[in-house]
C-alpha cells in the first residue's frame, strides 16, 4: 500500500513530468470508476501536485490572456480547482501518450499539443478515490515528514486519549497522529529502535518532550553484526539508533524519499534500492505476526506483552500476475453464461443416467423371472409326456395278453 514517502514520489513525479505542459480540454473519467466526475474544462491549464501524509492534491489552474477584454466562453473553468487523491492499494500516476494510455486510467488530463499526451490516476484495485473541490482531510494529523513540530506536539498532548492503550504498532497505523506511516515503516522503526511490537504505546512514547532538541543533529548510531538466516552465511551490519520513536517517525520516511523512484512497489522489477534499504519487513530471519486488526507486523525477538493470542504468522503469497485480471469487457460475462450451460447440461445428464439404470435394472430383473417360469414349466412337459408312453404302453400289452390267451392256458397246465 503507498504510504507517506510513496505520494510525495508522485508528486514529485507530476511536478517534473508537467512543468511547462499545457493541457486543454475536459478531464475525463473512466466508466468503471464510482468516484466522482470532474466538472473542469478549459482550452489552457497547467497542473501542480502537493502532498500531506497519505494525500496528494493536484491543483489545476487557468492560464490567464493577454487581452483582458477577452470574456471567457461558457463552460469554461476560469478559477483553480483542487482535486484531493488518496491512492488505496495501488495508485499512482503516469505521463504517457494517447496511444499508450494504461489498461487502468480511471482519471485522464490531456495536453494541449498534438500529438497529445495524457496524465493518468492509474488503479488497478479501484481502492483509491479523488475528490474534486477537495481539502485536506479533517480527520488526519499533521504530515509526519513536513510538518514534523506539529506532528510531534499532536501526538504528546494527546496521549491521555484511549487510542494510546492499544500496542505500539496498531497505534503507528492510526493516521490521526501518524499521518503518512504504514505497514512498512512501521516494521522498521520498531526495529531500529528495538522497540517490542506489542508493548503498550503509552509506555512507548511517555518521557518524550515535546520540542525535539535534537531535530538538526544526525541521530546517533549503534552498528552491530547479525547473521541472518538467508543461506548464504554471510555477516550483513544491521544499524540500531538510539533516539526516540516520534523523531523517527520523521527521518525513516525521509530516507525513502532521498532513494528516489516510486519506493515501494512491488509490482516492478525496478525497487532493489528499495528492497536493500529494508532492514525488517520481508527480510529473511525475521518473524511476523498479525496484530489485533489483522495487518501483519514483521519484527525481531519477544513480540511484547499484548500480543494478540494464537496469532499465526502468515505465509508470504506469490504474485502471479493474470493477464485477463481486471477485465471490464463483456469476455467474462460470456465466459460465465457459457459455464453456467455447461453446468446445467452435466446436471441434467447425471438427473437423466439414474432412470436409464432404473429400467436396465427392471429388464435385468424381469429376465430371470421368466427364465424361473421356463425352468418351472419344463417338468410338466416332460411329466405330461412320460403319461403319455405309459398310457401307449400299457395299451399295447393288453392287445397282447388278448391275442396270447391259449398259450397261457398252455403254460398253466404245463406247470
Amino acid at each position: 500500500m503507498p504510504e507517506g514517502p510513496e505520494l510525495h514520489l508522485a508528486s514529485q513525479f507530476v511536478n517534473k513530468m508537467c512543468a511547462g505542459v499545457v493541457f486543454s480540454g475536459p478531464v475525463i473519467k473512466s466508466e468503471v470508476s464510482k468516484s466522482p466526475d470532474v466538472s473542469f474544462n478549459c482550452d489552457a491549464y497547467r497542473i501542480t501536485a502537493a502532498s500531506r501524509g497519505k494525500e496528494v492534491k493536484l491543483t489545476l489552474t487557468p492560464m490567464k490572456t493577454d487581452e483582458p477584454k477577452q470574456k471567457v466562453r461558457t463552460g469554461q473553468a476560469d478559477e483553480p480547482m483542487d482535486i484531493v487523491f488518496r491512492f488505496g492499494m495501488s495508485g499512482f500516476f503516469r505521463f504517457t501518450g494517447e496511444d499508450e494510455l494504461p489498461k487502468h486510467a480511471h482519471l485522464r488530463f490531456y495536453t494541449q499539443e498534438k500529438p497529445c499526451r495524457v496524465l493518468s490516476y492509474v488503479d488497478a484495485r479501484r481502492f483509491g478515490s479523488w475528490q474534486p473541490n477537495g481539502t485536506w482531510q479533517a480527520g488526519r494529523g499533521p504530515c509526519i515528514m513536513f510538518e514534523y513540530k506539529s506532528f510531534r506536539e499532536n501526538v504528546l498532548s494527546h496521549l491521555s486519549d484511549r487510542a494510546f492503550d492499544k500496542p505500539i504498532c496498531e497505534v503507528l497505523l492510526n493516521q490521526k497522529y501518524f499521518n503518512g506511516i504504514g505497514n512498512y515503516l512501521r516494521a522498521e522503526i520498531l526495529f531500529r529502535l528495538n522497540i517490542p511490537p506489542f508493548v503498550s504505546a503509552r509506555t512507548a512514547l511517555e518521557g518524550l518532550e515535546s520540542e525535539d532538541l535534537c531535530e538538526n543533529m544526525k541521530p546517533p548510531k549503534n552498528e552491530t553484526t547479525d547473521i541472518r538466516s538467508s543461506g548464504t552465511g554471510k555477516k550483513k551490519k544491521v544499524k540500531e539508533e538510539t533516539g526516540d520513536l516520534l523523531r523517527l517517525c520523521h527521518t525513516v520516511p525521509l530516507e525513502v524519499v532521498s532513494l528516489g523512484g516510486k519506493g515501494y512497489d512491488p509490482e516492478k522489477s525496478d525497487y532493489s534500492a528499495f528492497q536493500a534499504w529494508l532492514q525488517c519487513y520481508y527480510v529473511d530471519g525475521m518473524k511476523s505476526a498479525r496484530d489485533h486488526n489483522g495487518r501483519t507486523m514483521w519484527f525481531k525477538g519477544d513480540p511484547g506483552p499484548m500480543a494478540p493470542k494464537d496469532s499465526k504468522s502468515p505465509k508470504p503469497k506469490k504474485r502471479v500476475k493474470k493477464e485477463d485480471d481486471h477485465d471490464y469487457t463483456d469476455k467474462k460475462k460470456v465466459a460465465k453464461v457459457r459455464s453456467e450451460s455447461t453446468t446445467k447440461i452435466k446436471q441434467e445428464r447425471v438427473t437423466k443416467t439414474p432412470k436409464k439404470e432404473k429400467k436396465d435394472a427392471g429388464r435385468r430383473e424381469r429376465k430371470p423371472t421368466r427364465e424361473k417360469t421356463q425352468r418351472v414349466n419344463t417338468p410338466q412337459k416332460e411329466a405330461k409326456s412320460d403319461m403319455q408312453r405309459r398310457k401307449s404302453t400299457s395299451t399295447e400289452p393288453t392287445a397282447g395278453v388278448a391275442a396270447s390267451a391259449p398259450q397261457r392256458r398252455s403254460l398253466r397246465l404245463s406247470r
